[in-house]
């Protein structure tokens, strides 16, 4: 089967090699997450980042132990150098198998694949095999108070003091596991320019140091995995700047680049599981009966198809339009499957049912997805800079 246009054609026809490594990490999960890592299965997703940290980090080493860390990246970096074909298998199966949500996604597909392609020899000597091995928890420092989803406009401050050491000043929001992460790698302004995309350069901050302060916001759901980070005459080396000073704008977009890869399709398949629990429930309440309810469930399950076709077209290397649409697709699409959630709750998706008074599941879908028009960048910017910058139509009036 093939899905793609004239522009853009995905083959899916997997090879005997391709459904060969598929046995191998699905019998490798089937045989490992077994006695206390069992307890750990479903544990992690988005809105639950809190769940069981410690254990998860731990089940991170054991896949790291075993070769199944940062398994994208080329062998001669410490990866497993798998075909792109086999980068879905892993995460799909990985999905599939509901193994718990890893702890160090911000270093393996983030950071990792930036040093790669922008770092210093010695950058990547020293970061790349700590990532490997889960031994360094990595956070993004972008979004500001008045920089988020603009992210030009960020106004924290970095200067070279005399003994050649960065001194950071700022704050950070929406930082997600700032407390958990013991780096962080940073977009601050170093200089000026025509644009206000110059002058930034993008540091690795160390979090364990005099001038960090790290405060948790307290979400809807409870949880605090979002944090602001305060930097207050905050230091790092001065070689600890990936790309040019002044120039790190490129270096920030590239970052942004990797985090569209493939291990995006693997959260259709978590999407998958919320919506056949919100069907099971809707077969138990009788909501099932209701024919408006049956439209918006048959309406989500076409949805999560034409997400998963779409993330298929764009492996084919397009990082134009294609790429750029995939979040105003998912997250609109993730929010209204917590509203069907709560209208086939009924009455009851209102309470909590005993003591200690915890969400369950489909409660947190709904107020966590609350969220996902908002994170990782606003709509409304995304729809901006689609029309400005891939299609070129003319900017929006400013007032």
């Amino acid at each position: 089967m093939a899905v793609g246009d004239e522009r853009c054609v995905v083959d899916l026809n997997y090879s005997a090699e391709d459904e060969e490594f598929r046995q191998e990490i699905r019998g490798w999960l089937k045989s490992n997450l077994v006695g206390k890592f069992a307890q750990l299965r479903g544990l992690g997703g988005s809105g639950r980042e809190h769940e069981a940290f410690e254990e998860r980090l731990e089940w991170n080493r054991h896949l790291a132990e075993h070769g199944w860390s940062c398994v994208s990246w080329p062998r001669e970096y410490g990866g497993r150098g798998l075909s792109l074909l086999q980068q879905v298998i892993f995460h799909e199966e990985y999905a599939r198998a509901d193994a718990p949500a890893r702890v160090n996604h911000f270093g393996e597909e983030l950071l990792g694949p930036t040093l790669i392609a922008f770092g210093t020899k010695e950058q990547q000597d020293r970061f790349l095999p700590r990532i490997v091995a889960v031994e360094d928890l990595w956070c993004q420092g972008y979004s500001e108070p008045g920089a988020g989803s603009d992210l030009a406009n960020v106004s924290t401050k970095a200067r070279l003091d005399d003994g050649g050491r960065w001194v950071i000043d700022g704050q950070k929001v929406w930082t997600s596991l700032a407390h958990n992460a013991n780096w962080c790698f940073v977009i601050a302004r170093t200089g000026s320019g025509p644009r206000r995309h110059d002058g930034l350069s993008y540091l690795l901050v160390p979090m364990d140091q005099p001038g960090v302060e790290i405060r948790p916001i307290l979400q809807l759901t409870g949880t605090s995995e979002f944090n602001e980070v305060f930097f207050d005459g905050a230091v790092t080396d001065a070689d600890l700047v990936v790309g040019e000073p002044g120039a790190g704008w490129s270096v920030a977009m590239g970052t942004l680049g990797f985090e569209r890869g493939v291990s995006t399709l693997a959260q259709q398949i978590a999407f998958q599981r919320e919506l056949e629990s919100v069907v099971d429930l809707a077969r138990n309440n009788g909501a099932i009966d209701d024919p408006i309810i049956q439209d918006r469930i048959v309406s989500a399950h076409m949805g999560l198809d034409m997400l998963r076709l779409h993330g298929l077209r764009t492996l084919s290397g397009e990082q134009g339009i294609e790429a750029s649409i995939t979040k105003l697709l998912w997250a609109p699409w993730h929010r209204s499957l917590g509203e069907l959630a709560m209208a086939v709750a009924g009455p009851g998706g209102l309470t909590v049912a005993e003591a200690p008074y915890e969400l369950d599941a489909l409660q947190t879908l709904f107020l966590f997805s609350r969220a996902d028009t908002l994170y990782g960048g606003s709509d409304e910017i995304q729809r901006n800079v689609i029309a400005e910058r891939v299609l070129g139509l003319p900017k929006e009036a400013r007032a």
